[in-house]
């Protein structure tokens, strides 16, 4: 039977006739000579404002459940978790963000309550509190929530080893978090975005058997592919034994310094072995980036025209875009 013609399917909301004004806007502005680097690069970003404000994404035909995850510490996972979740949330789509980190860095870079007393992903994991419980809207941006991490998940690890269906836990309460919406007279949650700890725990693990698809922020610097293939194979190991469904989907290029020669290098040889998972966006190295979750926010909010924030909203796009064109 031919499917009905209100059918379901994610199409991006902007018409051809914005997307036609964008891009005549964006040409508007005169090229500058790359000898003025500066003059150069805030032309760029001129471009890039024009073309991305007020943008609105396609929405998954499903929620969407990715694991960010680096088993190297200090690539920008919960900087990434927080900026790309902060760009589909700004550009109409619905999306949580779990921290299972017990430092609590991406609730504190959402502006999220979490200290000690506060109801957090422990409760949910450990006693099974539902998550609707848990989640906390983000004050700074329409349709962003998150469950908080406390000081508590850092006696997680060692409690959840008596638990029945221990590896199971975070995905079982997400989903029910999920197939609840409705009952709570809420929309469908978009996207999910797990934030986890740079370790392969029980925590971790959690995170993995909940997800779909793993997203992997990889720093343009030495090292950058030190621990990578140890990820990899931990992930064919989640993939073998409990989550069947788990794959590398995206890999995203952080910390890039145009002016290096290091930087070209590290992406070209990510590029090369990951062809198909790597976005087209790298994210650079940004003061901006830096300074946000110390006012507990994200750079989308903090500074939205910096280098940095177009950088996330473009990778947000990307993401959004190819989520779309895989369900068909």
């Amino acid at each position: 039977m031919p499917a009905p013609s209100d059918a379901r399917v994610p199409v991006s909301r902007e018409t051809d006739a914005e997307t036609d004004e964008r891009a005549a806007l964006a040409e508007a502005i005169p090229m500058v000579d790359e000898d003025t680097p500066l003059a150069h690069q805030v032309a760029i970003d001129a471009r890039r404002r024009i073309s991305l404000a007020g943008k609105k994404f396609p929405k998954p035909s499903t929620t969407r459940v990715m694991t960010v995850s680096n088993q190297k510490g200090g690539v920008g996972k919960t900087t990434t978790t927080v900026n790309i979740a902060a760009a589909l949330a700004q550009a109409g789509l619905r999306v949580l963000v779990i921290d299972i980190d017990p430092q609590g860095n991406a609730s504190t870079a959402l502006g999220i309550d979490h200290h000690a007393e506060v109801l957090s992903v422990y409760d949910a994991l450990v006693d099974s509190t539902p998550l609707a419980e848990v989640v906390q809207p983000c004050p700074d941006v329409k349709n962003l929530f998150c469950a908080p991490a406390t000081i508590d998940l850092a006696g997680a690890e060692i409690e959840l080893v008596s638990l029945v269906a221990r590896e199971t836990r975070l995905q079982k309460s997400i989903r029910a978090y999920i197939d609840s919406a409705e009952e709570r007279g809420e929309e469908r949650l978009d996207y999910v975005l797990i934030d986890c700890p740079p370790s392969l725990g029980l925590l971790t693990v959690n995170a993995f058997v909940a997800a779909d698809e793993v997203f992997i922020p990889i720093q343009c610097e030495y090292y950058a592919l030190e621990g990578l293939s140890q990820l990899l194979k931990n992930i064919e190991l989640i993939k073998s034994h409990l989550n069947p469904g788990l794959h590398v989907s995206t890999i995203l290029l952080t910390m890039y310094d145009g002016r290096t020669r290091l930087s070209a290098q590290v992406a070209d040889e990510v590029r090369e072995h990951f062809p198909l998972q790597t976005l087209k966006t790298t994210v650079p190295r940004s003061v901006r980036i830096s300074e946000a979750p110390s006012h507990g926010e994200t750079v989308m909010t903090y500074d939205p025209t910096s280098s940095g924030a177009l950088s996330y909203l473009e990778a947000a796009g990307e993401l959004a875009d190819r989520g779309v064109a895989a369900a068909h």
